[in-house]
């Protein structure tokens, strides 16, 4: 009995340990090769996001939602290329298209905003900021979900959201922005950041929390356990990149308010 209540307190690590791994794969990606090609692969992953997306929200047709990944995918590519005004114009386009393409209007029209806000954002951070920046984002985004679940299966204790999210603890979710902090001390030591970095790097792991909170919740109210199986034995692209969403997008958020202690190339 006890072997067995072990093997199901830590059953997923090892799906945990593979999404780590993918979302640091990311990472070394953009390192060696950025540019173009990191441009390339968020665009592909917003259009497989939103594809994910409108298939959890019963879309009218059987076509529309590989409609609307693809729409994602090109508009996000046109954003791109055009100047602010047609950019907002065409990031706000797919949002608006699951107004008539699904069922679940609200919730697919909120969430594929988001989707495609934090495309545009990550694409733009790196140009920006380098890859230095975009390291740091997908660490923190890590460590935070590495230190949760470890201090959420060992310590247990109330619920973060159980209504939502009946895994998530507060022990947990504590101990994500401990890591994330972490991390951010790490870039202030070896990168000379300033120190509002430790600062700002448990928001945004909490941020990240509450996206993978929010898709959670989608999930749960359409029935399905993963978001696709694009990823052998691992979900879909959404289930992997849902906590990125809510990062990229606090930093958007706050960017429009006062300027962010972000990481950038020496």
């Amino acid at each position: 009995m006890r072997g067995g209540r072990k093997q199901g307190r830590w059953g997923d690590l090892p799906k945990r340990m593979a999404s780590a791994a993918i979302m640091l794969g990311i990472g070394v990606v953009e390192v060696w090769l950025g540019g173009v090609t990191f441009a390339a692969l968020v665009i592909l992953l917003t259009g497989l996001m939103t594809w994910e997306l409108a298939r959890m929200q019963k879309p009218r047709a059987p076509w529309m939602a590989a409609g609307l990944g693809v729409l994602a995918a090109v508009a996000l590519l046109g954003a791109l290329q055009v100047p602010p005004p047609l950019q907002a114009l065409l990031i706000a386009l797919p949002p608006l298209a699951c107004i008539g393409a699904l069922h679940h209007r609200k919730v697919a029209t909120m969430y594929a905003l988001a989707i495609m806000l934090s495309g545009f954002t990550l694409i733009d951070l790196r140009n920006e900021a380098g890859t230095v920046a975009i390291v740091w984002l997908i660490t923190l985004v890590v460590a935070s979900d590495v230190m949760g679940y470890f201090a959420g299966r060992s310590l247990g204790g109330p619920k973060f959201w159980p209504r939502v999210s009946p895994n998530k603890t507060w022990s947990g979710t504590i101990a994500g922005w401990f890591g994330a902090a972490a991390v951010g001390a790490l870039f202030v030591a070896m990168q000379n950041e300033p120190w509002q970095l430790i600062v700002l790097s448990p928001i945004v792991a909490l941020a990240g929390q509450l996206g993978d909170i929010a898709e959670s919740w989608i999930k749960r109210r359409a029935g399905i356990k993963d978001s696709s199986s694009l990823i052998p034995g691992h979900g879909g692209v959404l289930d992997r990149f849902d906590a990125l969403i809510g990062a990229v997008v606090i930093i958007l958020l706050l960017g429009f308010l006062f300027p962010l202690p972000i990481p950038d190339n020496i």
